[in-house]
């Protein structure tokens, strides 16, 4: 029986190819995300190879929500070797004295409480059996800060300590706590960030090769199949166009 992983947000993007991955390699899947047809979409893909996938539809927005569906999780379904916080998202590009209130919480919500949450519960089982390993999916974000980035920038600097805190104190339990901070993947990032306006997330993309969500997924891979004694403990991945996260060389 491969081991079993959480992946939270796995209904599209990094976290879809990281599910597919994931399961071609033989590991058991709980997948979370808060849109239930495209769930069920990317646990069918997963099933077809042959592994088992538990899924549960919430919002880790929600604290309340989160716990409930967490609490589902009995018998063997609880015992979880892996955690992998992927939810995350962006809205919005204003600068601080044009920000939306909301645009702050959704991000907060979700970066930062949503990731707190979901490890708080996932971290006390690992605790109990003296094992596991926490990944959590940050971003260049995390690492720099750019103009009108200001709360994203913060939500994704607060997952890097948040990670680099939970390292510390799950280490008297051989708890592995790792992060990778992708830069520009082509995924839904900038659709939601820019609510939708799909001609404008197109323009973030134009003019250089990004990254793929599978390039993550085979990096995250790779950091889950090291040997017990190796930590990958931060792993940076950029296109190689991009040099920060805000210079990145495009084709005219």
């Amino acid at each position: 029986m491969g081991a079993l992983v959480l992946l939270t947000g796995a209904t599209s993007g990094i976290g879809k190819a990281t599910a597919v991955l994931l399961a071609r390699s033989g590991y058991r899947l709980i997948l979370t995300g808060r849109r239930a047809e495209r769930l069920e979409e990317v646990a069918t893909v997963c099933r077809a190879l042959g592994v088992e996938v538990k899924t549960l539809c919430f919002d880790v927005q929600n604290a309340v929500a989160t716990e409930s569906a967490l609490a589902e999780l009995l018998g063997n379904w609880a015992e979880i070797d892996i955690l992998i916080n992927n939810a995350g998202l962006s809205q919005g590009l204003n600068p601080v004295h044009d920000g939306l209130l909301s645009d702050w919480d959704i991000m907060l919500d979700t970066n930062v409480k949503g990731l707190l949450t979901v490890s708080r519960w996932v971290s006390k089982g690992m605790i109990a059996r003296s094992k596991g390993h926490i990944l959590n999916v940050s971003s260049i974000a995390g690492k720099e800060v750019y103009v009108n980035g200001n709360v994203y920038c913060a939500s994704k600097h607060a997952v890097e300590a948040i990670t680099k805190s939970m390292r510390l104190e799950l280490n008297p339990y051989d708890i592995k706590v790792s992060s990778i901070a992708p830069g520009l993947v082509e995924t839904e990032f900038s659709k939601v960030r820019f609510k939708g306006d799909k001609v404008r997330a197109s323009q973030v993309y134009t003019g250089y090769q990004p990254l793929t969500a599978e390039d993550i997924a085979e990096a995250i891979l790779f950091m889950l199949n090291r040997p017990a004694h190796v930590n990958i403990a931060d792993l940076t991945i950029l296109p190689t166009a991009q040099a920060s996260s805000t210079l990145v060389k495009k084709q005219l």
